[in-house]
């Protein structure tokens, strides 16, 4: 049975990350955007707290716990302004993977330093005309000897300049059959013939963007990650992570900009009330405290299901989860920065930059249309369109 009451343990973690998160807020985020740095005081704090690692096994220098921990870290942090877009990826994607897929050399190398943060690893999946369908991937590996040999185009992929290295999706030769199959291979940020490109985005963020070319990088046999006839199943065992982190990030920055509304609906009076007995702007902030709440509610009904082992139930629940938190989120900015009118748009408030940002929850990982497709196909039974 799925919980619906956070444990004592987990109202704890909250309320610890809470407090690290407060410590740094929207200010430090915000200063370091602008000085072009990375989030590295946080990153670091939090990994020897132990936060960053939570989800990974004990033995391996994790926490122990799983995918609901860490994304309460992640909703914590966004929801006090600091968000860590690279929990998503490092220790929730290339962690959980390794962790469940990886070989005993591999896990030893790589997870204890993504449990405390001195090692990062980026994912890459997506390509310029195969976004994350994992059918049309054009980056292949063959094997040269006991080698691999690694080349295509990946696009959109965070993190790159920060991590040690990139968890690929590439393709392989089915042996039997012809056909290409997904794999994943580790490979190193200073691997020969890997070159990456910082793509100019007008969303600001200190996680950067990048291109990445592959041309002819050559990967040792254990570079490869798991069972090379069961990537499809390595590869969901990512994304339904993702999906429930992402979900966490989109809830986390919909808290944070909606306290901001309710706190300035409370103080700014007008004809001798304070806006907020108006029920013009109290109503659309309660709905959208009931939207956080309730995909918060699926968010951890996904996560739950992952901990528990129900892939199947848990990547239903996981498109849903992402689906129901990004239209909450950019329901919960869109009302705040409309509660604060003027003073919603200004740098001193700091909403008008989670304008953009909330459209990521919608787009990133995969769309609300994908996920539409997903419910209709998978869960309702209906007929597909492509």
């Amino acid at each position: 049975m799925t919980a619906v009451i956070e444990s004592e343990e987990h109202k704890a973690l909250r309320s610890a990350v809470a407090a690290l998160g407060k410590r740094y807020g929207r200010d430090y985020l915000t200063r370091t955007i602008a000085e072009g740095k990375h989030l590295t005081e946080l990153w670091s704090e939090a990994g020897k707290l132990g936060y960053l690692g939570v989800n990974l096994p004990e033995e391996y220098g994790g926490g122990g716990g799983g995918i609901t921990d860490l994304s309460i870290v992640l909703e914590e942090l966004g929801a006090a302004g600091s968000p860590l877009l690279m929990l998503v990826v490092s220790p929730a994607i290339c962690g959980t993977v390794i962790s469940r897929f990886g070989t005993e050399e591999q896990k030893r190398t790589w997870l204890p330093g993504l449990a405390d943060g001195t090692r990062l690893m980026a994912f890459g999946i997506t390509e310029p005309d195969a976004g994350s369908n994992s059918h049309r991937i054009t980056t292949t590996a063959r094997k040269d000897g006991a080698d691999w040999l690694l080349t295509g185009r990946k696009v959109f992929i965070s993190g790159v300049d920060m991590a040690d290295a990139v968890l690929i999706v590439g393709r392989t030769e089915d042996a039997r059959t012809g056909r290409l199959k997904p794999c994943l291979f580790i490979v190193p940020t200073d691997a020969e013939g890997f070159h990456k490109n910082p793509i100019d985005m007008e969303l600001k963020a200190a996680e950067k963007q990048f291109e990445l070319v592959l041309d002819d990088v050559r990967l040792p046999a254990d570079a490869l990650v798991g069972d090379e006839d069961a990537g499809l199943l390595q590869l969901f065992a990512g994304l339904n992570p993702e999906r429930i982190m992402t979900a966490a990030f989109a809830i986390g920055m919909g808290r944070h900009a909606l306290g901001k509304a309710v706190e300035y609906a409370r103080d700014r009076t007008v004809w001798k009330a304070p806006i907020g007995a108006h029920q013009a702007i109290a109503h659309p902030l309660a709905q959208a405290h009931i939207d956080l709440e309730l995909a918060r509610l699926m968010t951890q009904k996904a996560a739950h299901l992952y901990d528990a082992g129900d892939d199947i139930g848990a990547g239903e629940a996981a498109n849903m989860a992402k689906y129901a938190a990004g239209e909450a989120c950019v329901k919960a900015v869109d009302q705040s920065v409309h509660t604060l009118g003027g003073n919603g748009l200004t740098r001193e408030f700091g909403l008008a930059s989670l304008i953009t940002a909330a459209r990521v929850a919608r787009i990133a990982p995969v769309s609300r249309e994908m996920i539409l497709n997903y419910v209709s196909h998978q869960t309702l039974g209906l007929p597909k369109s492509y």
